[in-house]
């Protein structure tokens, strides 16, 4: 390979690294003349890449976006990285990723030098994947929706509730949120005229119009998905005093199961949903805090109820 191409690669990597670079930095990195960065940027250009020059401050080259994905030029972390994320998309839940993961995986695999090869496989047979029963979902109509999100057109849908009743919705999406096990979509739905969370895997048909829409004011999409998830799917919902800190607490509580509310330092609050008061007596004893049920009276009632019961089994006499 010759000096000028080995040159030219280096510098397709470092316009790669970061959005903008001034001729001098370039040239300084690369150890020539602010002018062989000039003859260069031009070479590039001569073989398709969309290089940007601004002048003045604030000024310098850019790698634009261009009709074609161009090649990646990765380092050694960036490399052993992209192929470990790759295998964990193998396993992911999106119908289609899992296939071309694997197929990205495959070329990377092939041209990857042995050295890092051998890291990559180390990893990846030092580690298990627990999956967790994760729900697939139309890769298709994942994108469809992204873009519609992106564009803020409304979106028309098959889709079956949860009493398992088939429906059409015609909404304008806002956000797609993901849980590690589902995905869903936060929008506006206009025949409800209110937000509403939907999960993707229950949408049939995704059909996205040209009717273009002004975002309304709306709540944050991970708490409102959060609660949505955790609360308004159930008809009662707790509030617990809980003595530990909230980062703990998260730890030991999924989003999908319950909200944390810091307090303070050695304090917080957690909110959740339930249908079943001793399900959730015994969720909270579970997660082995001091607590102080605030909210609803009643469920102090369930409380006792159990208490009674264990102090009988311990006492049978």
């Amino acid at each position: 390979m010759s000096e000028t191409t080995t040159r030219l690669l280096r510098l397709l990597a470092l316009l790669q690294q970061r959005p903008v670079w001034t001729g001098p930095e370039l040239a300084e990195r690369l150890g020539v003349t602010t002018r062989s960065i000039r003859r260069d940027v031009e070479r590039l250009r001569v073989l398709g890449y969309p290089v940007h020059a601004q002048q003045g401050a604030g000024g310098g080259y850019q790698l634009g976006r261009g009709k074609e994905l161009p090649p990646l030029l990765l380092d050694d972390e960036e490399a052993v990285a992209t192929a470990i994320s790759l295998r964990l998309a193998a396993g992911g839940t999106v119908t289609g990723a899992s296939e071309a993961a694997l197929r990205t995986l495959a070329k990377l695999d092939a041209v990857m030098p042995p050295r890092l090869r051998s890291e990559v496989h180390a990893i990846s047979e030092a580690t298990d994947i627990l999956l967790g029963g994760s729900i697939e979902v139309d890769g298709e109509a994942l994108l469809r929706l992204a873009r519609a999100c992106r564009d803020q057109v409304r979106v028309r849908f098959d889709y079956t509730t949860r009493d398992d009743r088939a429906a059409e919705r015609h909404v304008e999406p806002v956000r797609l949120v993901a849980t590690g096990r589902r995905w869903y979509l936060m929008a506006f739905d206009l025949d409800r005229d209110d937000w509403r969370t939907f999960r993707l895997d229950r949408m049939g048909e995704v059909r996205v119009g040209t009717w273009r829409f002004q975002l309304r004011d709306h709540p944050d999409p991970l708490e409102y998905v959060q609660r949505s998830l955790s609360q308004s799917a159930y008809p009662t919902t707790a509030q617990v005093r809980v003595q530990a800190p909230a980062a703990v607490l998260r730890d030991q509580v999924s989003p999908a199961a319950g909200e944390v509310v810091e307090v303070d330092e050695a304090s917080c609050r957690l909110l959740l949903g339930y249908d079943d008061p001793e399900w959730l007596v015994w969720y909270l004893l579970r997660l082995g805090h001091p607590l102080r049920i605030e909210q609803p009276p009643e469920l102090a009632g369930a409380v006792r109820d159990i208490c009674a019961r264990v102090q009988a089994l311990a006492m049978p006499d």
